[in-house]
This record gives C-alpha cells, sequence and structure tokens, in this order.
C-alpha cells in the first residue's frame, strides 16, 4: 500500500487536504530541514516544527532519558536553538519541495505581544500553512514566564491566542499542557480567544528517577537534573482523557498526541475525536518508518470494519464518555472461565482475586473455578487473563 495514494485514509485539518491522518509532532524529530525532508519522503503528511523562538536557547547534556522498557520518554530540552532567520529559508525551501504536505510553525514568544506577533508574521509569511502556539512546555521555560506558566492561565493563554490570530491569516492551532487541574477551561478560553484548533498533549511534568548506584536525579547533568517533560506509553491514558475533555469543552478541530506508538494507539485518538495525530517519543524510539505501520494498520482496520474514510470514524465514541452517575451500577455482573482456553498452570486470576479481589477464583485438580456467589464483577481477572478465557455476564 502506498502511504501517500490510499483515499481511504485522506482527511482534512485547519483547510489543508492531508494524504493521512498523522503528523510528526514538535519535537527531536523536527529539529531542523534535512530531518523534516526525511519526514516527508518517508510519508508523513505533515510536520510541526520544533518550537522556534526569537532568541534561540542553549541546551543542556544529557537531556533526553528513555523509560518504561523503551516506550517512553523524559526530556529537559529546550524549544529551537535555531534563529528565526534560518528557519525562514528552511520553511520556504520545504514548502517549496513538498507542497502537499502540512508544515505548521510551532512558535513561542515572551510575555509580550511583539515578540508572538512578530514570530506569527514571520512563519506565515515564510509559507507556513499554520501555527502551533507552544504555551504547553513544562520545563525550563517556564522560568523564563513562558511555556506552561502561560497555558495553565486561561486569561493568558487566551491574550497570546488573541496576539497571533490579530496578526496572521493562517490558522492558529493552541497546543495545551496536561499540568492543569480543567483543560477544557484552558481550551474555551484559546477558542473565545479565536483559535482555529487545539493540540495536545505536550508532555506531562515529571521527575525521571533516581540512578541508586551514583545516588543522582536522572537525566544527570554533573550530578544534578530539574523536572522534565514525560512522554511515551505512559501518558496516553492521560492524553486520551484530556482530549476527551478538550472535545467536550469546545467544538474545534483536534490534533492528539501522547503515546502513540501503534496504528492502535492513533485509532483510538481518531475515535475519540482528534481529526490528526502527531507522534514525537515513537518517532524517537522506532523512526520515520514508523509511518508505515501507522498507516498500513489504520487501513487494514478500516477495510475490516468496512469504513471508506477515516473521517467517518472520528470522534465516533465521543458520546460514550459520560459522567460516573450516568454510568449503570444497578446490573449485577459476575465472571465466568472458559475451561478450554484457560491456561490453568499461570493462575494468574487466582493470584489477583485472593490478594486484590474478592475470593472469589480457586484452582482445584488443575480446574478454575469462579464463585458467582463471591465474585463481584471488578473485572481485574478480565484484564489480566494472558488467554482471554474470562468474561462477565
Amino acid at each position: 500500500m502506498s502511504i501517500t495514494g490510499s483515499k481511504i485514509l485522506e482527511t482534512n485539518f485547519c483547510g489543508f487536504k492531508l494524504a493521512n491522518p498523522f503528523l510528526v509532532a514538535s519535537g527531536p524529530s523536527s529539529r531542523d530541514l534535512n530531518m523534516i525532508k526525511r519526514a516527508f519522503e518517508s510519508g508523513w503528511a505533515g510536520v510541526v516544527t520544533k518550537t522556534i523562538s526569537l532568541t534561540p536557547t542553549r541546551d543542556v547534556s544529557p537531556r533526553l532519558h528513555i523509560l518504561n522498557y523503551g516506550h517512553s520518554t523524559i526530556n529537559i530540552e529546550l524549544i529551537s536553538s535555531v534563529s528565526p532567520r534560518v528557519w525562514i529559508k528552511w520553511i520556504k525551501e520545504l514548502k517549496k519541495n513538498y507542497p502537499r504536505r502540512m508544515l505548521i510553525a510551532s512558535i513561542m514568544g515572551s510575555d509580550r505581544a511583539v515578540t508572538w506577533k512578530k514570530l506569527g508574521q514571520l512563519m506565515a509569511e515564510a509559507g507556513a500553512d499554520a501555527l502551533e502556539l507552544n504555551i504547553s512546555c513544562p520545563h525550563g521555560l517556564p522560568e523564563k514566564g513562558m511555556g506552561s506558566l502561560v497555558g495553565q492561565d486561561p486569561d493568558r493563554a487566551a491574550e497570546v491566542t488573541d496576539w497571533v490570530k490579530r496578526a496572521v491569516k493562517i490558522p492558529v492551532i493552541v497546543k495545551l499542557t496536561p499540568n492543569v487541574t480543567d483543560i477544557g477551561l484552558i481550551a474555551r478560553a484559546c477558542a473565545r480567544a479565536g483559535a482555529d484548533a487545539i493540540s495536545g498533549i505536550n508532555t506531562v511534568k515529571s521527575l525521571g528517577g533516581i540512578d541508586l548506584k551514583r545516588l543522582e536525579p536522572l537525566p544527570s547533568v554533573d550530578g544534578y537534573s530539574t523536572f522534565g517533560g514525560y512522554g511515551g506509553a505512559g501518558v496516553k491514558p492521560i492524553a486520551l482523557r484530556c482530549l476527551a475533555e478538550i472535545g467536550q469543552a469546545v467544538p474545534l478541530p483536534l490534533s492528539g498526541m501522547g503515546g502513540i506508538l501503534t496504528w492502535q494507539d492513533a485509532a483510538e485518538f481518531i475515535l475519540i475525536g482528534c481529526g490528526t495525530v502527531q507522534v514525537c517519543s515513537g518517532v524517537m524510539l522506532f523512526g520515520y518508518q514508523l509511518i508505515n505501520d501507522l498507516a498500513n494498520g489504520l487501513e487494514q482496520y478500516l477495510l475490516r470494519r468496512k469504513v471508506k474514510s477515516v473521517k467517518k470514524i472520528v470522534g465516533l465514541v465521543k458520546s460514550k464518555i459520560v459522567k460516573f452517575s450516568q454510568l449503570n451500577a444497578k446490573q449485577k455482573k459476575y465472571a465466568v472461565v472458559n475451561t478450554v482456553r484457560c491456561l490453568t498452570e499461570c493462575r494468574l486470576c487466582v493470584m489477583t482475586c485472593q490478594d486484590a479481589g474478592f475470593q472469589a477464583i480457586t484452582s482445584v485438580r488443575g480446574q478454575t473455578n469462579i464463585s458467582k456467589k463471591k465474585c463481584d464483577g471488578c473485572g481485574l481477572c478480565l484484564a489480566i487473563c494472558p488467554a482471554d478465557a474470562i468474561t462477565l455476564v
């Protein structure tokens, strides 16, 4: 299957026609011209540049660390160290050579309107298809009054959105931080200020860990570290919750990210309402060629379900995410085991039910038994069974 030639994956975002819903997110994998070229050549429909500012930054070393058995990352990397002048040159070249690929310029200004307006105008004039406002970076920049310090305040978030909207004519996407109590409140403020779309989430503010031999926090910079941004598989449930809450709060197009490593991950974000998905940690861990698995897997999923366009499934389960008080608490359910499928020697369900459930599961002479009277239907055995041999009825 040709990634760019499959009609079933074609979609639109902020008025731009995309070959597929997959974008490389702003980060290490979009830090320069050649990397973005490689992303486009690999089949990604769009790229969000590493965040551009008027004052390039200087990073520490090391600044990246891998967690969760190679499926999550934490970073204390700052925004682009390249000047706007160079980015303007790169954007012009990229749009000349890849006019059908979406190029979104990620920008970050200071607390002064002129910085945001100037950056927005420069990137728009260079040919960027849209802007993504980074008001969500959780480390380094908040110390300077930037990043998530802005995105955690609805008034400041709206103010920045308004500044940029008044300065440019291209779509303005606001990238939100999960490090807030009510992300829907921030989304509504940005929507009122004129945002064309919302993207999220940026990384979750975290501490990478502790080296037990050297007694140093990670990633260690001469024995010291700081709170960084956690991404990858570990943050997916947080990201899904945030995007679902944003979708309930505002009627804007959504671009979702946070732990997308497989096509199944991507499909989940699309089903809760994201028209496009962005990948950062996934590319860092598996390379640009990850697009092949993402696109092929999503296409086959749609074909199996006899869905003719990915646009048909955007937000399909959105209405099923409700308040706890709306869930059915009246119907009693209990677990039953399929003795043919059951791997009796594993005894995982017995262990979890005895030590964290209702002591309803026993194993006698190689036979797994579930007491209907004792079972409370908590679902722990169902979730842990490696053979998919347990169901709730």
